[in-house]
């Protein structure tokens, strides 16, 4: 529940951010805009963002037929976490890394690399995808959706800002009017990270206890972190505004991207996930006896 009351907190403040921004932009008009260009780009998002984010990344949806053993797992690990099926979704790229999408659980998917499938042992796939399907279970697809979608309406409204000189008649003037172009994108960033830190520590938690063993999520943070450090993945570096989605940060060709992390520190995970194993957290056994 601290978990849920703090998210609500964070997309509330997300929200006053925009509202805000739009005040400053054009007083109480704009505050309205903003507000109902929040609305109508979440609306969008809810009905179209897993589609987006799925193309952004050339991924390729997969069955029982084309993927036996990757889609197997899947549906094991579906099954013991009280889930519907998802779509599964393969990303042509060496890089190992996975993520999930999709507005509820009932609309799910979960997309793996072709680098994940080929580097990780049966187990660590099976702790990867543990982790994607609590991000499912937790409905965490839909509230990054929307904190990235209103984070994309305030660099949209500060960008108006720049272009056409905001409201200068608000308690601020002019001052008012920069500090909103430079402060409230930052701002939204670091709410954004927020919530992506606690949903990912979350995920975790949730993750080893659908898969049984948190030992097997622990050795693929570490294995996917090694891997990606050297590894390139072209479609994320296109579109860093989904690295977020991805259980480890997929971007590093660009210093920049390491300045403001999205992911809580791999070390830290899973020292958390081996306590959990001292503890005797979950079954002694993992799905497959």
């Amino acid at each position: 529940m601290n978990g849920f009351f703090r998210t609500a907190m964070l997309l509330a403040a997300m929200t006053a951010l925009v509202m805000g921004a739009g005040f400053l932009l054009g007083g109480q008009g704009g505050l309205v805009i903003a507000l109902g260009l929040a609305v109508a780009m979440n609306a969008f998002a809810y009905w179209n963002a897993d589609k987006v984010v799925l193309r952004m990344h050339n991924a390729r949806e997969v069955d029982e037929r084309t993927a036996p053993q990757f889609v197997g797992l899947v549906r094991q690990l579906a099954d013991r976490a009280g889930l519907p099926m998802p779509k599964v979704y393969i990303i042509e790229t060496d890089q190992p890394n996975a993520f999930a999408t999709g507005r509820s659980p009932e609309h799910a998917a979960v997309a793996a690399t072709r680098g994940l499938l080929n580097r990780l042992s049966t187990e660590e796939v099976a702790g990867v995808m543990a982790h994607e399907l609590a991000h499912v279970k937790n409905r965490d697809t839909l509230i990054m959706t929307v904190t990235a979608t209103l984070a994309g309406a305030l660099s949209m409204l500060a960008n108006f800002a720049l272009f056409f000189g905001g409201n200068r008649n608000n308690p601020l003037g002019f001052f008012g009017v920069i500090l909103m172009m430079i402060l409230a994108p930052f701002a939204a960033m670091l709410v954004q990270m927020a919530i992506s830190r606690a949903r990912e520590y979350e995920a975790d938690r949730i993750g080893a206890e659908i898969c049984g063993r948190p030992l097997w999520l622990a050795s693929a943070l570490e294995g996917i972190q090694t891997a990606a450090r050297g590894i390139d993945n072209h479609a994320a570096e296109r579109n860093p505004a989904t690295a977020h989605m991805f259980i480890i940060n997929p971007l590093h060709a660009h210093k920049v991207d390491s300045l403001f992390s999205t992911h809580p520190p791999t070390a830290e995970r899973v020292a958390r996930l081996r306590a959990m194993a001292g503890a005797g957290a979950g079954p002694s056994h993992g799905p497959w006896g």
